[in-house]
């Protein structure tokens, strides 16, 4: 700023008045170690960090240089633990461009003082929205009969589907993502309950707020919305299938390793799980960006060769507007808190 004197009767008059030029805080250097929307760098630019994109580099290049940087902009790519945190001395915080933290060390983070951010408010729309389309299309039988129409196949009474409405769906984890499938429902008639062993009290006219107990008793239709945890590692097993009073259908949009395949395979042969919606598989590879093809076992084979199956490459929640949605939310957090 300039600042100007005018003396009157022997006292200063202060004028304080805006230079023409505009002089940003320097906050520091921030790495974006996976590709983002444009808009993401764009908004840390203008609040004045300066950002540098590090694509293509292997983790030890990462070590050499992580010491330059206040920030990292991660997805999925490495794995974020002591191994590389160690490296990087000036670190204040960590942006997540998506929901799942589990590629975080945040144990480590929170002894450091290293801030995480995530952005599931960003998604979490496109993923409600995926996970209805796939139930639909597996209860009208769409790809069966898409396939059968393009060979001049016209089956009518052999793929006569099911309707939503009457149904009553389970949401097993009511955070951004579950919620946006409950909003998402509430044209289709169904009863809609959810269970989470960390929430309370969200019981709205979406959802009603149950015990993993009335899931088990009343669903129709179980949908996983919870993050990768100790906790949720298979939690989605022989055993978790067994226990529910009806035939159920499946939707996971979550993480692969929260369903056991083997054990998804065993209950569809013996119709206790009458189908399932799979956006994520337990095969995938850690940056989510294909599957672990040296070593796929005969489970996989077996899954994909079911018609009764409807599997999608991790595109839930990956939309065009999703994209930059997810960069505007994790810019606002990480511009807020410094």
């Amino acid at each position: 700023m300039i600042i100007s004197f005018l003396i009157i009767s022997n006292y200063y008059l202060i004028i304080v008045r805006k230079s023409t030029a505009c002089f940003k805080m320097e906050k520091g250097k921030v790495l974006f170690i996976d590709t983002t929307h444009p808009k993401l760098p764009s908004m840390l630019e203008e609040a004045g960090f300066t950002v540098v994109h590090f694509y293509q580099k292997n983790s030890n290049e990462l070590k050499n240089i992580a010491s330059q940087f206040v920030g990292f902009i991660i997805r999925s790519k490495f794995k974020m633990d002591e191994d590389i945190l160690q490296y990087a001395s000036k670190l204040k915080f960590i942006g997540r461009v998506g929901a799942g933290m589990e590629n975080i060390d945040t144990e480590y983070t929170d002894k450091k003082g290293i801030v995480c951010f995530n952005a599931p408010e960003g998604n979490r729309d496109a993923v409600g929205e995926q996970a209805i389309a796939m139930l639909l299309a597996l209860f009208n039988n769409l790809l069966k009969a898409d396939a059968e129409v393009r060979k001049g196949v016209w089956k009518r009474e052999e793929n006569r589907g099911i309707e939503l409405g009457g149904k009553t769906i389970g949401i097993i984890g009511y955070g951004n993502t579950g919620g946006a499938f409950a909003r998402k429902l509430s044209g289709f008639n169904v009863n809609v309950l959810a269970y989470d062993k960390y929430k309370s009290g969200f019981s709205d006219k979406y959802v009603k707020e149950a015990e993993l107990k009335e899931i088990i008793n009343e669903a129709d239709i179980i949908s996983f919305h919870v993050p990768l945890t100790d906790e949720t590692l298979f939690m989605a097993n022989e055993s978790f299938f067994n226990s529910f009073r009806k035939e159920v259908y499946v939707i996971n949009t979550s993480r692969g390793k929260v369903l056991n395949t083997n054990d998804l395979l065993k209950s569809l042969e013996s119709e206790k799980v009458k189908g399932a919606c799979l956006d994520v598989l337990e095969y995938e590879g850690l940056s989510f960006e294909n599957l672990n093809s040296k070593d796929l076992p005969d489970g996989f084979v077996k899954l994909v060769n079911r018609r009764d199956v409807i599997l999608s490459p991790h595109i839930a929640g990956w939309t065009h507007e999703s994209n930059i949605k997810l960069s505007e939310v994790l810019a606002r957090k990480i511009i807020s808190k410094f």
